[in-house]
């Protein structure tokens, strides 16, 4: 297993949730960490915070420019709404495409430029709802169907170029996070219901598989890992 202690890494969304959890476990390995984020006081201590909105292609660019060599990025911050095809907010669909595809697409065009010429990691944090379309998926469930797409193209492109740089992805089901809640906003008894019918998994069980996608020989490319609570029926 590699060694992570002395590496940089970027965790996006990482003042919340998976990527918190992220980055409290880098941290502990002895890794460098800059956390991109709206909200800097909620960082773990010891993460080197860069206010940035992943839904801005002009913060994204301000944030990699404060950065130099890096060896690691984990794209964590997303948005999750309720947002139905039939009816839905197309302001609500704009944010999720901005934040969940093409700002984690960016951050990965960027941090390849900081990579050594040994190349780097770049695991994404996609769902679930990427492998198959649960009742209330609607524009979420496609945006996360387009992450794991950005993860192979991107993938297939390095290899082209033969670049050694790893690409993978972890595709968690419920995690019992603030995007959970944000998720069910206005829809307290489903929140409920839904918590109540299965142990969720924590957002430290997701970052214990990114952490193992990390840590994984030279020679090994996890694609995508998809995890879930064993309570979960779909």
């Amino acid at each position: 297993m590699i060694d992570l202690a002395g590496k940089v890494a970027v965790v996006t969304g990482a003042s919340s949730g998976i990527g918190k959890a992220v980055a409290v476990d880098l941290l502990k390995e002895g890794v460098k960490v800059y956390g991109l984020c709206r909200n800097l006081a909620e960082l773990p201590a010891g993460v080197i915070g860069i206010h940035c909105d992943m839904s801005s292609l002009e913060q994204i660019d301000a944030a990699f420019f404060q950065l130099g060599d890096l060896d690691i990025l984990v794209n964590s911050a997303g948005v999750a709404y309720l947002s139905s095809l039939i009816d839905g907010d197309v302001s609500d669909w704009e944010e999720m495409w901005q934040v969940n595809v093409r700002g984690l697409a960016y951050c990965s065009q960027l941090a390849l430029k900081k990579f050594p010429v040994a190349g780097g990691q770049i695991v994404n944090i996609s769902s679930m709802s990427g492998h198959r379309v649960p009742p209330t998926g609607g524009f979420y469930a496609p945006t996360k169907f387009a992450v794991r797409a950005v993860t192979e193209s991107l993938r297939s492109e390095l290899r082209a170029a033969e670049n050694p740089t790893r690409v993978a992805s972890v595709s968690p089901g419920f995690v019992d996070t603030p995007l959970l809640n944000k998720y069910f906003a206005g829809r307290d008894e489903a929140l409920r219901l839904t918590k109540e019918s299965m142990q969720m998994l924590r957002a430290e069980d997701v970052a214990r598989s990114v952490m193992h996608i990390l840590e994984t020989p030279l020679h090994v490319e996890v694609g995508d890992l998809p995890l879930r609570s064993v309570g979960q029926k779909v």
